[in-house]
């Protein structure tokens, strides 16, 4: 089988995040198994036109902040001489609207919608740009199956106007083997860590607010922030502005074995994002024997097994944030049945099996649309 995947970026890309991670996780296995995989991204400072990755012939066109508009003219200049069996149009931030000019399989993927909380993040103009297209998208994918990586997505999906019966729940996974699976030893100072990026819509600031009320009940305690994005500005100014900075560090990006070590020595990971696909970071925090403190939103409440694998709590509510990590700092008997329950739930996702629900869509896609 030949596929061939549409995404803003490649793993490698500056910007890249959860959606690049499940791309090359999930396909990289497909092509493992012997399929031919190519995979159209934008280019970046420094990246070849061409290469291989995960075993994904990665192509680079375009810039970013265009890429919408190079992938049709890409298609017709150079795509269709690939002649994919099936087109994987992953829909994150502006969909590509690939269905009006791409006359094969095509199978969506969508992590999660942005729906108003874009504003927020991008402010009113570029807002309104990605809500206009966002709401374009039950016409023109309306025909199209779409994968989702959680139930909280696929009612997303269905209140934005797409048929459920063209929804197809595919959770993200872990890779076990690259994790410590077993909860290990702590630091010696109490310590949470939010891991991800740094980004507006991720809410970061609320965390470093609610360690002002942390630190007054565990003085020692201390915040380990793991992550780049262009909020970075504005949280070490918030740091400095509450009087954290002996309290709060900044660890920008780790390697693998480094990110392992920050998690596993935690006492809890903390998800305090407006909205999320699924989290796949809390799933990671739980492979590493730490329990998850995340916002009851929509994809963190799939990731997150309330009571057993960590807890949830209102999204904004900083007092109820700075009370739970807090509570899970301190009292030894809950963090230690949360962190064994941790790593019980991680085990139950691995990319494997999600792989392999994915490459039974892609078959069925193709199947559907050949019989016509």
């Amino acid at each position: 089988m030949r596929l061939l995947i549409l995404n803003w970026q490649d793993r490698k890309h500056p910007e890249a995040g959860g959606a690049e991670t499940h791309l090359h996780e999930i396909f990289g296995r497909i092509a493992r198994m012997g399929h031919s995989v190519s995979l159209l991204s934008c280019g970046f400072e420094g990246a070849a036109e061409s290469e291989v990755l995960d075993g994904i012939h990665v192509i680079r066109r375009g810039r970013r902040s265009t890429f919408n508009y190079t992938v049709p003219l890409w298609w017709h200049s150079e795509g269709k001489g690939l002649k994919p069996d099936i087109v994987i149009d992953d829909i994150n931030k502006l969909p590509f609207m690939s269905p009006l000019f791409i006359k094969r399989p095509i199978l969506g993927i969508i992590h999660h919608l942005f729906g108003g909380s874009i504003f927020s993040e991008a402010g009113l103009i570029a807002g309104t740009y990605v809500s206009f297209f966002e709401r374009r998208i039950p016409r023109v994918y309306r025909n199209t199956p779409i994968s989702v990586v959680s139930d909280s997505t696929k009612q997303e999906c269905t209140e934005l106007g797409l048929a459920p019966s063209h929804l197809h729940v595919i959770h993200n996974g872990i890779e076990p083997t690259e994790f410590p699976m077993h909860v290990g030893a702590k630091a010696e100072r109490p310590t949470a860590v939010y891991f991800g990026r740094l980004k507006r819509y991720k809410s970061v600031d609320h965390v470093i607010k609610a360690f002002t009320l942390v630190h007054k009940d565990v003085p020692t305690a201390q915040l380990q922030i793991i992550g780049r994005g262009d909020d970075l500005p504005h949280l070490e100014a918030l740091v400095q502005e509450m009087g954290l900075k002996d309290v709060v560090s900044f660890r920008g990006w780790v390697s693998g074995p480094e990110k392992i070590e920050l998690l596993s020595k935690a006492h809890v990971a903390v998800n305090p994002s407006v909205k999320e696909g699924w989290g796949i970071t809390n799933m990671e925090a739980n492979a590493c024997g730490t329990p998850v403190l995340s916002a009851d939103v929509p994809g963190l409440r799939d990731s997150v097994s309330n009571g057993v694998s960590g807890l949830l709590y209102p999204y904004g509510n900083i007092e109820h944030l700075a009370g739970s990590i807090t509570r899970i700092l301190t009292d030894t008997n809950l963090r230690d049945m949360l962190s064994e329950g941790a790593v019980h739930w991680a085990s139950s996702f691995t990319w494997d099996r999600s792989a392999e629900q994915m490459l039974e869509l892609c078959e069925q896609t193709i199947s559907t649309w050949q019989q016509g």
